[in-house]
């Protein structure tokens, strides 16, 4: 809708837009002209209210027209800018002018956010990998810098797993809205990972609470660690969703961020409250069903075969082999992905790593069932025992020294 006078460039004549596609003659064009009404775009952004006039933000799906790319095609993108302005776009960055972009095949997970204008960066290197860092211009003073080692802190948390950094070219958007929101006591009150073209997490960031207060947040690092899986079909939103409820807990565990016994008390309590959601509805049902409905149980079902698949991993091979080695093993393989996998794919795909495959066994067990996975009996052999709810760790349990090895910073 804001785009306007889509014409061939070489004869000038016009072309019929519908909506958000294009129709071109049967033999194609060589050359496409129009413009876009980028003004009104940031407007009907939510967000452009709470920042600075300085910068436009809209998405790159309603002012970019685009074919649908191949595995191995590509877009090189180039901005010309007036007056020292800045661009960022979520793909990837080609050179330090900044102008110059490669836009890749992605699952097209979400509509990203791009800003023109004016905005603060900065490049840090994590893992191998380097994070761009980008944070608009609010309607009041907001320092990037004292956000970074948050952020650096968050990555290190993610890269820790298995050594390196899930991608090598990743964005890291921050959107300072104050008390704006639904969650104005958070420090971040939201947060999604968009792949398209490339992959950005996008932070919803209250400027307003301590720098300390978001080292305590949860919402972070569960973004980042969904990057540690590629972008799955939607009716298997549970698995991706339930590794990175399982993640958030332990890696802020591993940081010292939170005790063990408080990350094992999240970890019960999730899967207490998925097992009471949506009863008799299998995952796949549930990530089906409105998300209003089912959220507990799409996000604690994945979380509970994450865990029995880390124990179990980490038993059989006397602690060579876990969750975390094996998804280090698809990351040298197969991330980052330019396409949706499915559920049945992922689990084959790590069952690739194991001399004695066992993952596609236990998805198949719950994907399509009723019955909530259980890992109470996996819980109690960790030594995690629950009395009237509330959790105490039991050294001498048969698998302490695995739950230990999960969780505790010195392992």
């Amino acid at each position: 809708v804001y785009k306007r006078q889509a014409e061939d460039c070489d004869s000038g004549e016009p072309l019929a837009t519908r909506s958000r596609y294009l129709s071109l003659p049967a033999g194609g064009i060589r050359c496409l002209r129009y413009t876009v009404d980028l003004g009104s775009a940031a407007r009907a952004e939510r967000i452009s209210g709470l920042l600075d006039s300085s910068n436009i933000i809209a998405s790159p799906t309603v002012w970019m027209w685009r074919p649908r790319l191949r595995a191995k095609d590509a877009i090189l993108a180039e901005f010309a800018l007036h007056d020292g302005g800045q661009v960022f776009v979520p793909w990837q960055r080609l050179d330090d002018t900044g102008n110059r972009y490669r836009l890749t095949p992605s699952p097209q997970s979400g509509s990203a956010l791009a800003i023109f204008g004016s905005f603060q960066q900065k490049f840090i290197d994590v893992g191998g990998a380097q994070l761009r860092v980008v944070l608009p211009n609010s309607i009041d003073d907001v320092e990037l810098q004292p956000l970074i080692p948050w952020v650096n802190a968050t990555a290190e948390n993610l890269a820790g797993a298995y050594g390196v950094f899930p991608n090598p070219y990743t964005n890291i958007f921050l959107i300072p809205i104050g008390n704006y929101g639904w969650d104005s006591d958070s420090a971040v009150s939201f947060g999604r990972v968009v792949r398209d073209g490339g992959e950005t997490i996008e932070l919803m960031i209250n400027q307003n609470r301590p720098i300390a207060q978001y080292y305590q947040e949860w919402t972070p690092i569960h973004e980042f660690s969904h990057l540690m899986l590629p972008y799955l079909d939607r009716e298997q939103r549970w698995v991706s969703e339930g590794f990175a409820q399982y993640y958030q807990n332990v890696f802020l565990a591993r940081a010292d961020q939170h005790s063990a016994r408080d990350a094992w008390q999240k970890i019960y309590d999730g899967l207490e409250r998925g097992r009471e959601s949506a009863p008799g509805l299998s995952p796949n049902a549930a990530a089906r069903a409105p998300m209003r409905d089912t959220r507990m149980k799409v996000y604690w079902s994945g979380a509970a075969i994450a865990l029995m698949a880390d124990v179990e991993l980490r038993r059989r091979s006397g602690g060579a082999q876990s969750l975390d080695s094996v998804l280090g093993e698809l990351q040298q393989c197969c991330l980052p992905s330019t396409y949706a996998w499915s559920g049945v794919e992922l689990f084959r795909q790590l069952d690739e790593f194991l001399e004695e495959p066992f993952l596609q066994e236990l998805y198949h067990r719950y994907a399509d069932a009723g019955e909530f996975p259980d890992a109470r009996p996996v819980l109690q052999q960790l030594g995690v025992s629950v009395r009237d709810g509330r959790v105490t760790l039991d050294d001498t349990a048969t698998l302490s020294s695995i739950r230990m090895a999960i969780t505790d910073p010195a392992q």
